[in-house]
């Protein structure tokens, strides 16, 4: 090649500066390539090319990018989470507001991964103490979810919708017998309330034993909920060599 560099020096130096997380040099570099086509098909230019596109905001073009060839599978942990990252940003922008667990999951199901970047196999992930607190939280202020919310909250929290009714009915149940006990105390002349109160009014983080759940066998949360993100140029942790680890993401 003309300017000095093999189609392989080309994409080791692509996964060099995705692994740092250098996205201004990789821009320039990318620039700097010449209008080859099998260079430019070449896997690591084209994940290059979609963090690129991603940091400036230009969501047609990375879009574009990850529908135009298959992917070896490992990439398909990094390039997923930029086009659902991107996907969220779009819908945060519509909306005026950060999505919640709920809101994240009808973007996922409205805009659903492509072939290019997901072999259709579900992935598994333990029931964590953050699901629960979706449930608390939604509690709070609606006890009797609607069926069609309760098949939400359940693709959301990575359980099933049998399990979001048992712990909604138990819920309900658990708060009428307090209720209960706190009459009782009442018309004893004992405080209300004073041995028991609710967990969720000591926060969706307190770690009690409301939830009569035990974690799924194979809960079906797709993706791990993505932190809001930085309001102007948007950064993604350097992938590194041979993929990305999701955990480097975060959670919120």
């Amino acid at each position: 090649m003309a300017f000095g560099f093999s189609q392989d020096q080309v994409a080791c130096v692509c996964e060099v500066l995705l692994q740092r997380g250098s996205v201004e040099r990789l821009g320039r570099f990318l620039w700097s390539l010449p209008p080859c086509d099998l260079l430019h098909r070449n896997e690591s230019v084209l994940k290059a090319k979609a963090l690129v596109a991603f940091h400036h905001g230009s969501f047609r073009e990375l879009y574009q990018l990850l529908e135009s060839q298959p992917f070896s599978p490992h990439n398909h942990g990094y390039l997923q989470q930029l086009w659902l990252r991107a996907h969220y940003l779009e819908a945060e922008r519509l909306r005026g507001r950060p999505l919640g667990a709920v809101g994240k999951y009808r973007v996922r199901r409205k805009f659903p991964l492509p072939r290019t970047i997901w072999d259709g196999e579900e992935t598994s992930y333990c029931f964590k103490e953050k699901s629960r607190g979706v449930l608390r939280q939604w509690y709070l202020h609606k006890p009797y979810p609607s069926p069609r919310e309760k098949r939400e909250l359940a693709e959301a929290t990575g359980l099933t919708t049998t399990q979001v009714s048992n712990w909604f009915k138990n819920r309900r149940q658990r708060d009428r017998a307090s209720s209960s006990r706190d009459r009782e105390r009442e018309s004893s002349g004992q405080p209300c309330g004073s041995q028991q109160r609710s967990p969720a009014d000591l926060g969706p983080g307190y770690p009690s034993s409301d939830d009569d759940l035990s974690p799924p066998q194979s809960p079906r949360l797709l993706y791990p909920s993505l932190g809001p993100p930085p309001p102007h140029r948007q950064h993604l942790p350097p992938a590194p060599l041979l993929g990305v680890d999701l955990g480097d993401l975060g959670d919120p």
